[in-house]
């Protein structure tokens, strides 16, 4: 498995910009990595998408947030290419008040 610490942001519902939120940390698994080499693959043989979505099982991305952000809910890995190259991020709202928390963007050929 890949762990990754990495920085997040949020952003609130009517806030024109978003702000830093620290350090969130996760674990990409080997299932995980397939799914998203997979994606990879399927973005670069269509013309049509740019980017999609995996669904993650929170139980599973053992994840470390700062606890002043609270539970997330509707986690998913955002997928898409930028100049050839398959990247994903940390995407999902904070339960508190549904504001969209995302972390910075890791390249997929990173995973081992």
């Amino acid at each position: 498995m890949n762990k990754f610490n990495v920085e997040a942001w949020y952003k609130t519902e009517g806030a024109e910009k978003s702000a830093p939120l620290g350090l969130v940390s996760f674990r990409v698994t080997p299932d995980m990595h397939l799914k998203l080499a997979a994606a990879e693959d399927q973005l670069s043989d269509s013309n049509d998408k740019l980017e999609l979505d995996i669904d993650t099982e929170l139980d599973g991305l053992e994840l470390e947030i700062p606890p002043e952000c609270g539970a997330l809910k509707d986690c998913k890995f955002h997928v898409y290419r930028h100049r050839d190259r398959g990247q994903f991020f940390l995407v999902g709202h904070r339960v508190s008040d549904n504001a969209l928390v995302y972390s910075n963007a890791i390249v997929i050929d990173q995973l081992g």
